[in-house]
């Protein structure tokens, strides 16, 4: 699912409502709800994927960052940042 939302808010971000977190482009499975925790950027953030090829990761020219893409069809879907992740204590689930 492409989370982000640059002029209109992002709408997932405080979103727990326990479920599937499909592309929105192919419907392929990405995230379930059970690996998401709460974040401090505006977007939402998962601990782990559906299945192995979920997604695609792409190194960056910035260190320690990555393009996260769809697995099957390419459609951007955010970053990722190394040490990057929930806080323990502070996930949700």
């Amino acid at each position: 699912m492409a989370f982000c939302s640059f002029f209109g808010g992002e709408v997932y971000k405080d979103h727990f409502t326990p479920g599937i977190y499909v592309c929105s482009k192919c419907d392929h499975q990405l995230f379930s709800s059970r690996s998401k925790y709460d974040h401090s950027s505006p977007w939402p953030a998962f601990t782990e994927t559906i299945h192995k090829d979920s997604v695609s990761k792409h190194k960056e020219a910035r260190p320690g960052a990555y393009k996260v893409l769809c697995g099957k069809c390419g459609n951007g879907l955010g970053h990722e940042f190394v040490n990057d992740g929930p806080k323990k204590g502070l996930s949700r689930f």
